[in-house]
């Protein structure tokens, strides 16, 4: 495996905190992220990375996938992994794409493994987790924490309703900020999601996700005022007539509280009785 430091050196870089470039160079976590892949049976015929660095983990995922589709934004990184990498991308297992993975078009993989930029780390997952393919991801720890959360916890909330949503997650690993060049400023940790249909029945992701969004932006609130303080986040005409169909046990939850099945039944219900046929 290609040594991180000597990857680094290599390249001339170093991390740059103020764009959100920290380098992963401890090699017992960048040997141990490819293996939660091979846990959960993942099909690694096409592996997708994001963020990719100096190569450290490309190399890792090479050793274990067929092949592997390497997303990075920085083009001066883009072009130094396409020369340490030449002889890889000859051959047709490497591909290197110089772009921001929120704009240019993601490739049909089977699964991703990546060390995420945690500015955007959002907003990537929610690119990936709709392709239902499995997902090896570092973020932030308290980031990770609340994707995992349950109902009734601190840490509970949209984030956790909109991942389990798509997935069965797991937080496999805690990592110390120690393992990144240079640290950062928070502990970081890995998460695997494994895709799954849920165990309730959406018929408008989309506005069960804005719903979900809407009511946790009043999560002190209970549920009914939460529905009609934030209609014009979720989109709902009527909220009045949400809270009039709704369930009054419910109601008189806060969102912490509302388990995903319910927040499914209640948006199912707010997109019958409080939308317009035109919304």
């Amino acid at each position: 495996m290609r040594d991180p430091d000597g990857l680094l050196a290599r390249a001339g870089v170093r991390g740059n905190p103020d764009r959100d470039q920290h380098f992963l160079v401890d090699d017992r976590v960048l040997d141990r992220l490819p293996t939660y892949l091979e846990e959960g049976a993942a099909d690694t015929s096409h592996v997708l990375e994001i963020g990719p660095g100096t190569g450290a983990l490309t190399d890792r995922l090479l050793a274990v996938a067929d092949r592997v589709t390497a997303i990075e934004r920085d083009r001066d990184l883009a072009a130094f992994l396409e020369t340490e990498f030449a002889d890889e991308i000859d051959v047709g297992r490497l591909e290197v794409v110089a772009g921001d993975a929120l704009e240019v078009d993601l490739p049909a993989f089977t699964a991703s493994v990546s060390n995420l930029p945690y500015g955007v780390s959002s907003e990537i997952t929610f690119r990936l987790l709709p392709r239902k393919r499995p997902l090896v991801l570092m973020f932030q720890k308290e980031f990770a924490e609340r994707m995992v959360a349950e109902p009734g916890t601190p840490e509970y909330g949209r984030l956790s309703v909109s991942t389990q949503h798509y997935a069965d997650v797991e937080l496999v690993e805690p990592v110390p900020k120690e393992a990144f060049s240079p640290p950062p400023a928070v502990e970081s940790a890995v998460i695997r999601t494994i895709p799954r249909e849920p165990d309730y029945e959406v018929d408008d992701e989309a506005f069960f996700l804005r719903f979900v969004k809407a009511l946790f932006t009043q999560r002190r609130k209970t549920m009914r005022n939460a529905i009609r303080n934030t209609a014009h986040i979720s989109g709902l005409d009527d909220p009045d007539a949400v809270v009039e169909a709704a369930d009054e046990d419910l109601l008189k939850k806060r969102a912490g509280a509302v388990t995903p099945r319910e927040f499914a039944e209640l948006a199912t219900l707010a997109a019958a009785v409080g939308l317009d046929d035109e919304s």
